[in-house]
């Protein structure tokens, strides 16, 4: 077992719950993503911000609340990183749509998630839950949002603190994907060693 992933382990004390308001939060959380993505490669900057607001209220309610209400639930732990995947995802697409952002920033963070979600699955069939945040995954992940977010207020107006405004946000978003695909190898690394040894234990036992 490795000491990093544990089977069926997610965080403290999670439940086989599903109809908490922890996780109909986090379900319209994800319900508000096209609706952010939309606006955005439509160029309405000010109401994709106050979806963004209304996305980061119930991103940090959600957690609170199944802590504070005993709702920590095994669907919540999986549907509050999807729901951050998918606004990556989505936000960074409509950015490419509107011209904002060049395509291969796109290119690279799909490749990436793409290659996580085939780990993922592959975990799943030997019975692992999801691989451990990295600290290096929290961290681009803030990155990337605080690079979206500036990009969207970048695009609001047309003076010179706006197109500085932008660049700094474009630099942050570059250093968000470097420290993205990071975490994508550490994350590769720790799941693959665990595959590896399923599949020598597999092996030995058909002998």
């Amino acid at each position: 077992m490795s000491e990093h992933i544990q089977k069926s382990t997610y965080s403290p004390e999670p439940r086989d719950i599903i109809i908490t308001i922890p996780n109909a939060l986090s379900l319209l959380r994800i319900i508000s993503i096209p609706i952010v993505a939309w606006l955005i490669s439509r160029h309405s900057m000010i109401p994709a911000l106050i979806v963004f607001a209304f996305s980061a209220v119930t991103d940090f309610f959600d957690g609170a609340l199944a802590r504070k209400l005993n709702q920590v639930s095994k669907l919540g732990q999986i549907l509050d990183p999807c729901a951050d995947r998918l606004l990556i995802f989505c936000t960074i697409l409509a950015l490419g749509i509107a011209g904002i952002i060049p395509w291969w920033i796109f290119i690279v963070v799909v490749v990436r998630d793409v290659v996580m979600a085939i780990e993922i699955l592959w975990l799943a069939q030997y019975g692992y839950g999801p691989l451990p945040v990295h600290f290096v995954g929290k961290a681009a992940t803030a990155l990337l949002m605080i690079s979206m977010v500036a990009l969207v207020v970048a695009d609001i107006g047309t003076g010179t603190p706006f197109h500085v405004l932008h660049l700094f946000a474009l630099a942050v978003g570059i250093w968000g994907v470097v420290l993205y695909c990071l975490a994508g190898f550490i994350y590769l690394r720790q799941g693959s060693g665990v595959i590896r040894k399923e599949l020598r234990a597999w092996k030995e036992a058909r002998r």
